[in-house]
């Protein structure tokens, strides 16, 4: 009796761990947005799966879910850098996703094997309306021209988006060129590179310098800001997408994938198809000032709608996270630091 019963307990067993594997996610996350709370919220509503949320820099998680080995709880990965998703897929984090649905609705260009983008935002530049025209910086090449000496602000050479956008000019234009436009940068510096995205902004309002380049969310949350005086900061400044006239303006993503040591596989799966829907992709847009990956997706804000349409570069993200490496010898090599 017993040895007849054995198999059946078997899969109940196995039944039961099954479906305790859907219960439960690991998320670690370099996303550091209030607004994704009612994202991760409603998941769990429409799935019963809870999320337990680890958050820190996407480096410092990566070296977290390397040094725990085959015993990482973590079962996805999401960060908001093409540069960083290029990193933990090159430490082997990921495993391989097969899904007809994300194939389906997430562009080539903005997935690999083993991640996903959800989410978009264009690296802008911003000039100081009393100093520039917009025909005087058409172009991300234009940054290097030398009239534009001493007026060129700039985050850190290192920092992920200056590392991606390097890489980027690489993939167009091959190392020598690029080189020599890197070389430009650094000669046309206001002051030595630091802070963000919203110091650039700000330096470039203030008259500080004349032009800079910012992921346009930073942007978008200046023009909604409740802040009046970050309103009339906007009011002093331009806006160019680059490059209309030829390759198309830079993008960069936040977007994730399934960790290799998942003990949730099927959780994990249900979680990156998730954040391809119409809802979680209009959190993104609505609620972060990102567009959506989904390119048939519908969003109601008026701030990133101001902005206005424009060309993408729709070069794959995977060649340009080929380049990364040596966008960072490059910029060692200038001086831009």
């Amino acid at each position: 009796m017993l040895k007849r019963l054995l198999p059946i307990l078997a899969i109940l067993l196995g039944t039961g761990l099954a479906q305790a594997e859907e219960k439960v996610l690991n998320l670690y996350s370099a996303r550091h947005y209030q607004a994704d709370e009612a994202l991760y919220d409603n998941f769990t509503k429409q799935t019963g799966i809870r999320i337990n949320r680890i958050e820190g820099k996407a480096h410092e998680l990566i070296e977290r879910i390397r040094n725990e080995g085959a015993n990482s709880p973590a079962d996805v990965f999401i960060t908001v850098d093409a540069a960083s998703l290029a990193v933990a897929d090159a430490w082997g984090i990921f495993a391989p996703v097969k899904s007809a649905l994300l194939e389906s609705r997430i562009p080539a260009h903005l997935r690999a094997d083993t991640w996903f983008a959800f989410s978009t935002r264009a690296r802008l530049i911003i000039y100081n309306k009393r100093k520039f025209k917009a025909e005087d910086v058409p172009s991300y090449e234009a940054l290097a021209d030398p009239k534009l000496q001493g007026q060129y602000c700039s985050t850190p050479g290192g920092h992920v988006y200056n590392l991606t956008l390097v890489a980027a000019q690489i993939a167009h234009r091959g190392e020598a060129a690029s080189e020599a436009w890197a070389r430009g940068l650094v000669a046309n510096l206001a002051r030595n590179p630091r802070g963000g995205d919203t110091d650039q902004i700000k330096s470039v309002a203030s008259g500080e310098c004349g032009v800079a380049v910012s992921n346009s969310y930073y942007l978008v949350r200046m023009m909604a800001s409740e802040r009046v005086e970050d309103r009339n900061l906007m009011k002093r400044l331009g806006i160019v997408w680059p490059n209309q006239d030829s390759y198309g303006t830079h993008i960069n993503v936040s977007g994730g994938g399934m960790v290799k040591t998942t003990k949730h596989r099927e959780a994990a799966l249900r979680f990156l198809e998730y954040l391809a829907s119409d809802e979680a992709q209009r959190y993104f847009a609505n609620g972060n000032n990102e567009w959506p990956a989904v390119p048939t997706v519908k969003v109601a804000n008026e701030e990133l709608a101001e902005l206005g349409s424009f060309k993408v570069d729709t070069t794959p993200l995977q060649n340009i996270a080929r380049q990364l490496p040596a966008a960072q010898k490059l910029l060692d090599r200038v001086g831009y630091r």
